[in-house]
């Protein structure tokens, strides 16, 4: 097809491509059953997923190395790889998936001689894995547009709800002028102190080293997978114990505690008191939170937009042994997030990001992204998901979980809520890590600590 149709990248995806921040997303939906070939092939077909240029282009580079998606005839079973026997070694289905998933993670490329996606149908195991390049779209963008494969469970002419998971009936309170004055130098104040750790973490500023952290070269070591189970009741609860928490600031509760408890079984009466672990998380800046209907994504003019809008924060944890009350985690998270939030770093990290691209070129932002990770301890995010049930090929499905590339952090985590539960993708470098179900565990034995703590 002609030249003239191309579409550049956009700085984001660019940055997706290059070889130190190369990121590719695999989703995995549990089935109670297994689907076919051919049922899958006619689900694809008639989505809203083909549809979308990104999804029927290819990855083209011209001869000033500018990278371009040009459209390209979509051959739907070069698309589809299925899997009738079963993946691995592993004793139980989740084990064995998970394993594939972090084969996938670290050597397993997309080829650029068709659109950048595959769907890849593990019968014997009862789960379909969808692996999108990051440069397709970011984890909302790309969850959206997956939704329009499946039907409500108990309505199958309609798309799973997409809505945020939880919705505040509060009115905003109006504040006096006394009060707007104190926020805004708080906002001044707190985006200066946040943006000049972010320059120096870019620059020579490293988390001390520890048995969790990795570094330069290791995003090409091998990896495990494990998962973590929440229930959102659970997080609830525990939520409801701190004036206006969030799941966010239980989550990061969650991990502040749960990696207390790792590295005391790991390196027991070795790490001082306060000791901070510094993570990466992918924030969303669209102006809509949740998950976005993807009719207003794929307009051109939407306010919405689609592909990468995240912008990051570093969110520091801290070591902490023997604390008394496990609820201590979650008001000290929900102190550091308040601020974080109040200040302008993810949307400016995003800004800077895409100056540094368009006046020094992807490698150099590539590099500067690279140094970030290498210089902490662990990404994460957190997706909402649709609160309902819902099918493929009206097959219901029974998880969401969902993982990249890996890094060069020895531990990455990945949430997504669906219907009343949460599951985190740990992924980790099992060199640096060798046990990541008992780093699961650790997480969901310090939820039920703090449920316990409220009750």
């Amino acid at each position: 097809m002609g030249i003239e149709n191309d579409e550049p990248l956009t700085p984001a995806g660019r940055l997706f491509i290059q070889p130190a921040t190369h990121q590719i997303i695999n989703s995995v939906l549990g089935l109670e059953r297994p689907l076919g070939f051919d049922a899958c092939r006619t689900v694809i077909s008639d989505s809203l997923m083909i549809k979308h240029p990104r999804f029927s282009s290819l990855l083209v580079t011209d001869n000033h190395g500018r990278e371009y998606w040009r459209k390209t005839e979509l051959d739907i079973d070069r698309h589809i790889i299925l899997h009738s026997d079963p993946v691995g070694e592993a004793d139980n289905d989740e084990a064995a998936v998970n394993d594939y998933l972090a084969d996938l993670s670290v050597s397993t490329p997309l080829s650029h001689d068709k659109p950048l996606w595959e769907i890849h149908l593990l019968s014997a195991h009862k789960c379909v894995v969808l692996r999108l390049h990051h440069a397709l779209g970011d984890g909302i963008s790309i969850l959206s547009l997956m939704l329009t494969l499946c039907r409500k469970l108990d309505d199958p002419e309609q798309t799973p709800t997409i809505e945020p998971l939880i919705s505040s009936t509060r009115s905003p309170m109006r504040l006096k002028t006394g009060e707007k004055i104190t926020k805004l130098l708080k906002m001044i104040w707190f985006t200066l102190i946040y943006m000049l750790e972010f320059i120096m973490r870019m620059l020579w500023v490293k988390d001390r080293k520890t048995v969790v952290r990795g570094g330069e070269g290791v995003e090409l070591w091998p990896r495990k997978l494990s998962t973590a189970k929440f229930s959102l009741e659970d997080m609830k609860a525990v939520k409801s114990a701190v004036t206006n928490a969030t799941i966010n600031d239980v989550l990061f509760g969650i991990i502040s505690l749960g990696l207390s408890k790792y590295l005391d079984k790991r390196s027991p009466n070795t790490l001082e008191e306060g000791l901070q672990i510094t993570g990466v998380a992918l924030v969303n800046l669209r102006p809509s939170p949740g998950l976005q209907d993807i009719k207003e994504l794929m307009k051109k003019n939407s306010t919405l937009g689609w592909g990468n809008k995240f912008g990051i924060m570093l969110l520091p944890i801290y070591y902490h042994k023997n604390d008394s009350n496990p609820l201590q985690y979650l008001r000290r998270a929900k102190m550091m997030i308040d601020r974080k939030k109040l200040s302008l770093e993810a949307f400016l990290s995003y800004q800077i990001g895409n100056f540094l691209m368009s006046c020094f070129g992807a490698k150099f932002a590539s590099l500067l992204n690279y140094r970030i990770v290498c210089n902490t301890t662990f990404t994460v995010s957190n997706v909402v998901g649709p609160r309902e049930e819902f099918t493929v090929a009206g097959i219901p499905v029974t998880y969401v979980r969902t993982t990249s590339s890996s890094l060069s952090h020895a531990i990455t985590m990945h949430m997504v809520s669906y219907a009343g539960k949460a599951d985190m993708q740990i992924l980790v470098a099992k060199d640096l890590i060798p046990d990541p179900d008992n780093l699961a565990k650790c997480f969901e034995d310090a939820l039920l600590e703090m449920k316990k703590a409220t009750v």
